[in-house]
């Protein structure tokens, strides 16, 4: 029997074609919104007044519907405007020891509240460096720090009468306690924060202490610092009204109580307004200062 040859024929290459690629499928995107247009200066102005003044313009209307339906015993909207313009056509009179105008009133306020705020920038920062810079300073103060910061300010008034026996240092012990408590943290935290890069370049470049101070440790607290300052200062002047309520004297603060004792609750308003507006001036004046010395907001 012949064997039969197996014989394998493979299938002859077909001539490759080109197959049809799929086209890509164009998806479409959700159409972004066109760019704002940059607001001329003339814009941003008319929005800068424009928005507050509708806001403004709502409270007095809640105001009036508010007096002419629920309180009648509440002073109209006119009344307070021609108390004002009253009160501010002699702002600077003296009819007495304590009977002065509304410039003087504020004058004083002031006063007292620079003098415990500076009082407590010169002990609450040099504090505030030590507890950051020395554990066991740190260790010591700060449980006696968590006691007395909490309380509130105006209970260190009568400590403050007893001690000096008078209106104006007692007041000014207020503002102190109220001052010294962010200024003691927030420079505590900022000695804290320096990178410790910063520390082994002063060592390797044989800084000495007051180097050390000068070119390390003030510049590189200094946005802390001025932090503490500015909740300082705005905790400050809401402080001392309450403060010259309760001890008489000159100062705006005196002034509501006394117009309260006198029913004119028009003045009141007014005076509440003139510190709202003092309150944003100082707001004002800190900001400038921390962003002319703050080296990270003029990295902004």
């Amino acid at each position: 029997m012949k064997s039969a040859a197996l014989t394998i024929i493979e299938p002859a290459e077909e001539p490759e074609m080109d197959a049809p690629r799929p086209e890509p499928v164009q998806t479409r995107r959700p159409q972004e919104p066109a760019a704002a247009r940059e607001r001329t200066p003339l814009e941003t102005l008319a929005r800068a007044v424009l928005l507050p003044a509708i806001t403004f313009a709502l409270v007095l209307l809640g105001w009036t519907v508010m007096q002419a339906a629920f309180v009648p015993a509440f002073p109209d909207v006119p009344t307070v405007w021609n108390k004002a313009v009253e009160t501010f056509s002699d702002p600077f009179y003296v009819y007495g020891p304590n009977d002065m105008g509304i410039a003087w009133q504020v004058m004083y306020s002031l006063g007292r509240v620079l003098a415990g705020f500076l009082l407590a920038v010169a002990v609450g920062i040099p504090v505030g460096f030590l507890i950051g810079a020395n554990k066991t300073f740190e260790q010591a103060w700060l449980p006696l720090i968590a006691i007395l910061r909490p309380v509130s300010p105006l209970a260190w008034l009568p400590i403050g009468l007893l001690v000096f026996r008078a209106v104006d240092p007692s007041a000014i012990f207020v503002i102190f306690i109220t001052s010294i408590w962010p200024m003691i943290l927030n420079t505590a935290a900022g000695v804290k924060a320096i990178p410790q890069d910063y520390l082994n370049v002063a060592r390797v470049l044989n800084f000495n202490r007051r180097e050390m101070v000068t070119k390390i440790y003030v510049p590189a607290t200094l946005p802390y610092m001025l932090t503490g300052m500015q909740l300082s200062l705005s905790t400050a002047w809401m402080v001392i009204v309450a403060a010259e309520m309760l001890t008489g004297g000159i100062g705006i603060g005196f002034y509501i109580w006394d117009e309260w004792n006198n029913l004119s609750v028009p003045s009141i308003i007014v005076a509440i307004v003139i510190i709202g507006c003092v309150g944003i001036l100082l707001e004002a004046g800190m900001n400038h200062i921390r962003r002319r010395y703050d080296y990270s907001a003029k990295k902004e």
